[in-house]
């Protein structure tokens, strides 16, 4: 396909990335976003778009537009965020994006749902998509009513579930990890042998890619992430090879780090430190994406990037 696509959450994280990498493909892009800026490419048509906390006129947004991929939405779970913002924004908002594309006639609509619409932040087996859906939180079941409200709009879809995505500019734990990687000191992550899938932002533009332009994956829903899960170890050690410096990684008894973050009132930060999330890219694979990213050599260029900046 080589129409006009609409991205919508173009000045996100993922955003920004896939509309710089579609327009230098050439591909005519449509880039919502709520506040427009002069951040893309002059052959990116920048457009407005309203709070989704509010009803969008989206037929003005898709006329001309072939394919559309959506990506805007409350991008975290945390419980300051009422489960109705969650549905309305994830959700409602799909909803209505979707029926309108089908009026419209778009010919795909490739949605950006989560490894969290299937699991909580740990799973103890390897993920697959054939496995029932089981979301922990209101994030997640608002990205899975969005999946299934997609399926039933008769617009032709491809949705894609990404695991934890990195690259320059990430935010979030990610961030953090990556401050503490540039101190000095020993960190205790050395006895963590836990795995965790992770996904380079690089990588999953292709997989948008991959999913526009490739007529096998309509009606298919695809996990997304690197094919190698990594450890925590793995990570810092990646991080500071980036920025030219030994691992210098301690082992303590995992144990006590978990009392302490528990009784620090971070018990979700700990299943994300030391508990297992590993998702099975294999069927996104078969159907011939192929990720550019190694994902350790993915880990170091972020961190010379963030040094640099």
């Amino acid at each position: 396909m080589t129409g006009h696509v609409l991205v919508t959450g173009a000045s996100g994280f993922i955003g920004r990335a896939l509309v710089a990498d579609l327009a230098a493909a050439g591909r005519p892009v449509r880039a919502a976003m709520r506040q427009p800026a002069d951040v893309f490419a002059r052959s990116v048509e920048v457009v407005a778009v309203s709070d989704l906390t509010r009803p969008v006129e989206w037929r003005a947004l898709l006329k001309g537009i072939e394919t559309v991929v959506h990506l805007a939405g409350i991008a975290h779970a945390g419980p300051e965020i009422a489960e109705t913002a969650y549905d309305r924004v994830n959700r409602l908002a799909t909803v209505e994006l979707a029926e309108a594309a089908q009026r419209m006639g778009v010919r795909r609509l490739v949605f950006a749902s989560s490894v969290r619409a299937q699991s909580g932040p740990v799973a103890d087996r390897l993920l697959v998509e054939s496995d029932p859906p089981q979301p922990t939180d209101a994030y997640g079941r608002s990205k899975l009513a969005a999946e299934n409200a997609l399926r039933q709009s008769g617009v032709p879809y491809t949705i894609l579930r990404p695991v934890l995505v990195y690259g320059p500019g990430v935010k979030g734990n990610l961030a953090r990890l990556l401050q503490l990687a540039g101190k000095p000191w020993p960190l205790p992550f050395g006895g963590f042998s836990n795995r965790r899938s992770v996904l380079a932002r690089q990588n999953l533009v292709g997989a948008i890619h991959f999913a526009l332009e490739s007529p096998a994956t309509a009606g298919e829903t695809y996990l997304v992430a690197d094919p190698e899960p990594v450890t925590l170890a793995e990570i810092v050690t990646a991080m500071r090879a980036g920025l030219g410096r030994r691992p210098g990684l301690v082992s303590i008894p995992i144990s006590l780090l978990a009392m302490a973050l528990k009784a620090a009132g971070r018990a979700e930060t700990w299943e994300r430190l030391g508990g297992d999330l590993r998702a099975d890219p294999g069927k996104l694979l078969q159907a011939g994406w192929r990720p550019s990213v190694e994902t350790h050599e993915g880990l170091a260029a972020m961190a010379r990037e963030w040094r640099a900046a």
